[in-house]
């Protein structure tokens, strides 16, 4: 291996991923992880697209015009949303911050980081996305089941929405997590900051279930990874990036059965989707904070404020027969038609 110009950047990433955060700061293993995935991308970033050798690389040549790339790659390339282009940065800015703290000769590059602003959101980012029945329904349809894969991602999909769990919860799940031969059957999940909580399951989701291990689980390890893949041998837990690939084949091959399936689903919108169907069916907002495992219910509002159908439907009810609303007549109006006309309809002469 080539020897490192100046190894003060790689080293200062090393102790922040591996003392600073688990030691100092005491945060969970997930974000460590994601914290780890954001280094990893933009060194792969600044060696295979700026074609910089990693060997060559130093704080001087990260400026702020990488950073924007980077981030720009992501959202372009990657197909990332603005939160995860926002959440990438802020843990670039954390590193730059630990950095800086640790060695003050440092400061100049923390300044110039920050000159890269987080992407405020445009009105339509704000609005959360979730699928309608019908279209949970179309997706769920398409993996073959005859396929032990095929087996494998529709129980992940089903659930997934079922739970209303994180992507990363269900990945993180062991087979001792899912309690299938009980009265009240469930699964234990942990949650950001290491919170751990029991969410109920239909009992078609336990069919699904026992259908799975069947053909996954049969040596029955409780220790094992309920979902995992085999490379080269070794058995390894399924990464987000293969089941983001398999839900984008699904969700392109339902659009041909189901105009309601949206043109790109997120594993992300199984959890919306099963939290508005959820509030839409009477759910009070409290429980469902609790069934989410959300810190704060204002994090549950999000679905109140989203579900506009609901909204049109309680309108609807509240708007009397003798509204003015509904006895207004609707001005027909035809080309040729006098100014004078135009106002008597509308009542402003």
């Amino acid at each position: 291996m080539k020897k490192i110009k100046d190894d003060g950047l790689f080293k200062m990433l090393n102790d922040f991923l591996n003392v600073y955060l688990p030691d100092q700061k005491c945060v969970s293993a997930n974000t460590i992880k994601s914290y780890r995935e954001t280094v990893n991308l933009l060194l792969d970033y600044i060696s295979q697209e700026k074609g910089v050798r990693l060997h060559d690389l130093t704080f001087a040549k990260i400026n702020s015009s990488t950073i924007f790339e980077f981030l720009d790659w992501l959202e372009h390339e990657r197909k990332c949303g603005l939160s995860t282009r926002n959440q990438r940065l802020s843990c670039i800015r954390s590193f730059y911050k630990y950095a800086s703290v640790m060695d003050y000769m440092l400061m100049a590059y923390r300044n110039e980081i920050l000159k890269v602003p987080l992407k405020k959101n445009d009105s339509n980012e704000s609005i959360i996305k979730y699928m309608s029945e019908n279209a949970v329904q179309a997706i769920l349809r398409q993996p073959d089941t005859h396929t032990k894969k095929g087996v494998r991602d529709q129980f992940f999909m089903i659930l997934m929405y079922d739970s209303g769990a994180r992507d990363r919860e269900i990945l993180d799940m062991r087979l001792k997590d899912f309690e299938a031969d009980t009265k009240n059957p469930c699964i234990h999940l942990t949650g950001k900051g290491n919170k751990k909580r029991s969410v109920p399951v239909m009992a078609k989701t336990v069919e699904h279930f026992k259908q799975y291990i069947k053909l996954f689980h049969c040596e029955q390890d409780v220790e094992r990874y309920l979902f995992y893949t085999v490379q080269h041998g070794m058995i390894q837990p399924m990464s987000d990036d293969n089941v983001a690939r398999f839900m984008t084949i699904y969700c392109d091959k339902a659009k041909n059965e189901c105009n309601e399936v949206p043109l790109r689903i997120t594993p992300h919108m199984w959890r919306h989707s099963r939290s508005v169907h959820l509030y839409r069916a009477g759910m009070p907002l409290p429980i469902l904070s609790e069934w989410l495992g959300h810190a704060q219910l204002e994090s549950t509002r999000i679905y109140a404020y989203a579900d506009t159908e609901m909204k049109r439907v309680a309108i609807n009810k509240a708007t009397g027969a003798d509204s003015p609303l509904k006895n207004t007549e609707v001005a027909i109006w035809k080309e040729g038609d006098s100014d004078d006309l135009i106002k008597r309809l509308y009542r402003i002469k």
